[in-house]
């Protein structure tokens, strides 16, 4: 509602304003564009001070909307002597504005004036202003593999091959993990429709699951990142006692009171069980960052970049490096309990697919993963996830336990994967006044919701460079680095006792039914600790 009443106002504002000019000789109508100039504007800053975006940005929007007014309505007054320029030039203000200026207002909130998606690949799919949604989107399938087929026991392709034939299927075994006996996903294998056959994809399908064969199958969706590049937030004067420039940076320590924590850990000189291990399924993380590099531990040579930058940042939410006079700084002051490691799951630009996804999260589990970390999703098609379902089963019955982000959508995290696969801890981002974030999924209707800073935050970024991003992307790094922090004391805790523990201990939101409560660092170590 504020984001529709802020344009219409200032427009109201700045025609009266104009009018008001020129009316200055007849008193009755100068005295009425003075009263709808002064109500718009009124108007207007109500709903600048009310609507979603930070204060800096709000004062920005303020200097800019003055200006505009200010300019237009002096152009105006030195024309308001003549009559047929006046009103041409009004006529011509009234024929344009809708599609310059006031185009640009109803784009500026939700904040966004100094946003812009970092990857382009990503501009329809995930647009943070809603304008095209996620869940409009009908199909977005790997062309490489449309389908996930779960094949039935005994089972082979060969037994599919009247469908193989008919329309020219391809096929290969689609995951392989270490311990077969536990999933039954090695029975699953990634189909190939050739294009001139999509078009009968759900006849295709009708067709494996009649053969008798089959199980089970799903499409294989796309999955994609979206982080929103931002404004750095206003610095604190909080170093909450240790010595990393960044903390000024990082609105959500004040929120998670680390400084509580750092305490906690000091002075009952709580030690780790062992170092958790914190895998990042993303675009691979950068192991040479000045603040990542003395906590990270390699697992693949090629998971070790990362071009794109969202895995970088996501690392360094989780586990920068603490008291190390660099960059920002993590959940332990001594960088004691947790390592943190990469699995490339997405492309350079940002993408991959539920294949490559659950590909990964059995490869973290099958090599000693304790938590597991994705940054990405996509809505869900025909609700149909079984694939995570089971690898996510297969990740805790490893020992893992796997956060994923709520999503970017402003929808139901229900519908949304792997955010909504059954045994996964689900995180909604917060902004600095404690409201979801505008774009965040709510996770009311999953059942290990919970939320964290999702708004304006800073972290790690390759080449040794700080960014700051907005997203549950972010949000979901925060929770992994307690939950890491957590296994690191107690290795045996799974994730219904950690999510009990995190909405037991934390801090309702200003709107909790939709976001859970908000992570409490020291309470959960706290709670532990009993």
């Amino acid at each position: 509602m504020l984001s529709i009443l802020y344009p219409i106002s200032f427009s109201i504002s700045l025609f009266g304003l104009i009018l008001w000019f020129y009316n200055e000789k007849n008193p009755t109508l100068r005295r009425n564009m003075s009263t709808m100039f002064l109500g718009g504007f009124v108007a207007y800053a109500f709903s600048l001070a009310f609507a979603d975006g930070e204060l800096g940005f709000k004062l920005w929007v303020l200097f800019r909307d003055l200006m505009v007014l200010g300019t237009v309505s002096t152009l105006f007054s030195f024309f308001k002597n003549s009559k047929a320029l006046f009103f041409g030039m009004f006529v011509l203000l009234i024929a344009t504005f809708p599609f310059t200026f006031l185009k640009k207002m109803n784009n500026t909130f939700p904040q966004k004036m100094e946003s812009k998606i970092t990857d382009e690949t990503n501009e329809v799919s995930n647009d943070i202003s809603n304008e095209n949604p996620l869940n409009e989107v009908v199909s977005n399938l790997d062309e490489n593999g449309e389908l996930l087929v779960d094949l039935g026991e005994g089972k082979s392709m060969a037994d599919l091959e009247s469908v193989v034939v008919k329309y020219g299927l391809t096929s290969k075994r689609a995951f392989t993990p270490k311990d077969e006996s536990a999933t039954d996903l090695d029975d699953y294998m990634v189909v190939n429709i050739p294009t001139e056959f999509l078009k009968d994809i759900d006849k295709i399908e009708n067709e494996l699951m009649a053969s008798g064969s089959v199980d089970y199958l799903e499409q294989n969706e796309i999955v994609q990142l979206s982080p929103i590049e931002t404004m750095r937030p206003s610095k604190r004067k909080r170093t909450f006692g240790i010595n990393d420039p960044g903390v000024k940076e990082l609105w959500g320590f004040d929120e998670l009171r680390m400084d509580d924590l750092y305490k906690l850990l000091i002075s009952k000189k709580v030690k780790p069980q062992r170092k958790a291990n914190i895998f990042i399924l993303d675009t691979g993380v950068d192991s040479e960052h000045e603040d990542l590099k003395a906590n990270y531990q390699s697992h693949k040579k090629a998971y070790d970049s990362d071009r794109q930058g969202h895995g970088t940042h996501c690392a360094g939410i989780a586990a920068a490096v603490t008291n190390n006079k660099l960059g920002v700084a993590s959940y332990s002051p001594n960088n004691n309990f947790v390592n943190v490691t990469s699995v490339k799951v997405l492309t350079d630009y940002g993408g991959g697919t539920q294949k490559s996804v659950i590909s990964g999260m059995l490869e973290a589990a099958d090599n000693g993963a304790d938590v597991i970390s994705m940054s990405l999703g996509a809505p869900s098609n025909k609700n149909r996830k079984r694939a995570y379902a089971r690898a996510v089963n297969y990740c805790n019955r490893q020992g893992a336990i796997v956060i994923a982000a709520a999503g970017n959508s402003n929808m139901d995290a229900s519908k949304y994967s792997p955010a909504n696969a059954p045994g996964i801890i689900t995180v909604s981002a917060i902004d600095t006044n404690l409201h979801r974030a505008h774009f965040s999924n709510y996770v009311q209707n999953v059942p290990f919701g919970i939320a964290a800073p999702g708004v304006n935050i800073y972290s790690t970024f390759p080449k040794n460079q700080y960014k700051t991003f907005n997203g549950t992307s972010m949000a979901c790094p925060y929770v992994a680095g307690l939950v890491g922090l957590m296994k690191s004391i107690n290795p045996e805790i799974n994730t219904k006792e950690v999510y009990e523990i995190l909405n037991k201990t934390g801090k309702n939101t200003k709107n909790t039914k939709e976001t859970g409560k908000l992570i409490q660092p020291s309470n959960a170590v706290t709670e532990m600790l009993k």
